[in-house]
């Protein structure tokens, strides 16, 4: 049965109220309607007033909801441990949401490792912030040392991409975050229904996605009677690495597959790219000698062959952080803490085998 106009802007204005900002083809597929109608539909409601269109991309126009938006004139602080790859989708999601909210969104970055989290919080502060999205740079194992002045800050602050420890000083703060352990299930799942009966895991070890990504993978292979391989260890990025590395992980990868193991899911996505090509050397191609997998979807369509890849929902991340910290600015102590886990899908390409 054909579905009412009026019914499919309806959709439409539910999936950009949750994504904060969404592409017209990713919004098309979504909803199943051609891209075609999509734009028709999406044109009317941008002639309401209801949505925003900008280079292919649809948000949520202010006021919206009725009245004036949630977040009129307020001022919304954000840090990041850096900015491009992984965080541009988190801060354009907070952003669109910010937009949609009246508010505005002032950026701070406190790289891995630099250890200035806090002078840039105080940074942001000194611009009269009336709320703090808050990625610090904790790494794992290094805790959540130097971070008690989170249980200090004078605005309230929410965490994106961030899970306090129960006992820390920014245990009484609002989180939202993806639920890196479900997207590695989903990749595993995968390689399960196509056959395999072992499963590789190349990753790194420096941000809390990475061992989310680790742990994740313990839990999965129990869950799925699959063996526990040891992982092989991707080097960092703030790490000099050279083309020996990026060839010694395919030479791994190889030996793997010669010994029986011919799935591997790799974190991340920018590691990944490369394998198809240095794989060939070793007389393997993807997927037909090697079923493979990508973690984090930034860059894994561009790959040949296109990457399948676990996609955490990062824009949606952002724009669900920044639409609880308007909440928490309304609400104040009356709203309980928030500790919200988005979960990944799995973006199914060429390079895993089976039907993309």
């Amino acid at each position: 049965m054909a579905v009412s106009a009026e019914r499919r802007r309806s959709r439409i204005l539910d999936v950009v109220r949750e994504t904060g900002s969404i592409r017209v083809v990713e919004l098309a597929e979504r909803l199943d309607i051609p891209a075609v109608t999509v734009r028709r539909d999406v044109a009317v409601l941008a002639d309401e007033g209801k949505v925003q269109r900008t280079h292919g991309s649809v948000s949520l126009s202010p006021g919206t909801a009725g009245g004036q938006p949630a977040g009129q004139g307020r001022v919304i602080g954000m840090l990041v441990p850096t900015v491009g790859q992984y965080f541009d989708e988190v801060i354009a999601g907070a952003h669109a949401a910010a937009t949609a909210g009246g508010a505005r969104l002032v950026l701070g970055i406190a790289p891995y490792g630099a250890g200035n989290d806090r002078a840039q919080v105080e940074r942001l502060l000194g611009s009269d912030v009336d709320g703090l999205l808050l990625t610090p740079g904790w790494t794992p194992g290094g805790g959540l040392e130097g971070g008690d002045w989170l249980g200090e800050l004078p605005v309230p602050a929410v965490l994106v991409e961030r899970r306090a420890a129960r006992l820390g000083a920014a245990a009484q703060l609002d989180a939202v975050c993806s639920d890196h352990r479900h997207g590695v299930l989903l990749a595993l799942r995968r390689f399960v229904a196509l056959g395999h009966d072992a499963v590789l895991l190349a990753a790194r070890a420096d941000t809390r996605t990475a061992c989310e990504v680790r742990a994740g993978y313990a839990e999965a292979t129990e869950q799925l009677g699959l063996p526990t391989l040891p992982v092989i260890d991707v080097p960092n990025p703030g790490v000099s690495r050279s083309p020996a590395d990026e060839a010694d992980l395919a030479a791994r990868i190889a030996e793997a597959a010669r010994e029986g193991v011919r799935a591997v899911l790799v974190h991340n996505d920018q590691d990944a790219l490369q394998l198809p090509s240095l794989l060939r050397t070793h007389g393997l191609t993807v997927p037909e000698d090697v079923a493979l997998i990508a973690y984090d979807d930034v860059y894994a369509s561009l790959s040949e062959p296109p990457l399948t890849a676990v996609a955490p929902p990062k824009q949606a991340v952002g724009s669900g952080a920044l639409d609880l910290l308007l909440r928490r600015l309304d609400a104040g102590d009356s709203m309980p803490v928030h500790r919200i886990e988005l979960l990944p899908t799995l973006e199914l390409r060429k390079s895993c085998g089976g039907p993309a």
